[in-house]
């Protein structure tokens, strides 16, 4: 039963760490996948099978060499020289991308709340001081309570999408989008969000260190991730194309049922944008300890500070100006994950 808890535990924490606020609104799904019409169905086959692949891959690498942090891995896989300079580009993109989750919380409040923007960006700010003060803990302790009611939510969609006259869009969609485009989204769409995930999934697969646990933990956080992108999937194909113009497509699905049902789905959104926002300045904090030896309690509250700094531009620009930058950064770094050999590198006393 140990050992079940900690493949919960690890499942939880992947998923929690890739599903963030795009994947909670419902606009990355339709950008990656919905508006590709019915190949997207296989597309997301794809994505589920890099995200279960890569993501234990990644985790039983760390376990193996007791990674401090992902420079440990690159420096492997990419060679020290290659692997530095990686790792310098995810540690620059995951400064970009904590500004980006902790702008997103900002307009949660400001948006949906209609709380000053500056309050709600202090609120996340302060909150996430003081979980990740715990470090890993406080990590899988959030993604056990948010990742379930994620969960719920993808089954309350696939229902509401069953009973719509249009349910079975997701197998008859057409698009006008060229084959080339289709077939790499899911490339890009894993790549981005895998490179972001493996500030958590190193340091993650370092503590567990247990090969069956990070094993089934990553089939099942992989299987979890495909089968929540699917369930998404077909609830917006059913709603297409009229859905393409609202910016939280789920906000308008979830919308039609009204009530206490709103308000949980946008704590499920919050919920996103927080775990991802703590995945990422976990993993940066203990990148830049590695690299300047300067202590977790003291590099993380400048972290969250530069986050803070950076997120007076606003979630709009900052997405906008990014994520496309970081996407083809990550795609470079998902072919040489995928094509290189691991077993040859690793020292066999391990």
């Amino acid at each position: 039963m140990k050992k079940w808890r900690s493949v919960i535990q690890v499942s939880f924490t992947y998923v929690g760490t890739v599903v963030g606020a795009g994947f909670a609104t419902g606009q990355e799904i339709l950008q990656f996948f919905t508006r590709y019409g019915w190949m997207a169905t296989a597309t997301i086959g794809i994505t589920t099978l890099l995200f279960t692949w890569l993501g234990i891959k990644l985790m039983l690498l760390a376990g193996q060499l007791n990674s401090k942090s992902y420079e440990d891995v690159n420096n492997l896989l990419f060679g020290p020289q290659v692997g530095k300079y990686i790792s310098l580009l995810t540690l620059i993109s995951l400064l970009g991308v904590s500004m980006v989750m902790l702008a997103g919380g900002g307009s949660v409040f400001a948006e949906q709340l209609h709380i000053p923007y500056q309050i709600g960006l202090v609120l996340t700010l302060a909150s996430a001081y003081f979980l990740l003060i715990r470090g890993m803990d406080a990590i899988i302790t959030v993604n056990t309570v948010v990742v379930p009611m994620m969960a719920l939510f993808s089954l309350i969609n696939v229902w509401q999408a069953s009973i719509s006259p249009s349910a079975g869009n997701w197998l008859t969609l057409t698009t006008d989008f060229s084959p080339l485009r289709i077939w790499l989204a899911p490339f890009l769409y894993s790549a981005f969000n895998l490179a972001m995930a493996q500030a958590v999934l190193v340091p993650l697969g370092a503590q567990i260190k247990d090969r069956k646990v990070l094993l089934w933990g990553g089939l099942t956080g992989g299987a979890a991730i495909g089968a929540m992108l699917l369930a998404a999937h077909i609830a917006l194909s059913s709603q297409m194309p009229g859905i393409q113009q609202f910016d939280i497509p789920m906000g308008h699905l979830i919308g039609q049922l009204g009530g206490w049902v709103q308000w949980m789905f946008l704590l499920v959104i919050y919920g996103e944008i927080f775990t991802t926002l703590l995945a990422n300045v976990y993993g940066l904090c203990v990148q830049l300890e590695q690299r300047l030896g300067i202590r977790y309690a003291v590099v993380m509250p400048a972290v969250l500070l530069t986050s803070y700094a950076g997120s007076q531009i606003g979630f709009k620009p900052l997405v906008s100006s990014l994520y496309p930058l970081f996407g083809m950064m990550s795609m470079a770094w998902l072919v040489l994950l995928v094509f290189r050999r691991t077993d040859a590198l690793l020292p066999r006393d391990r």
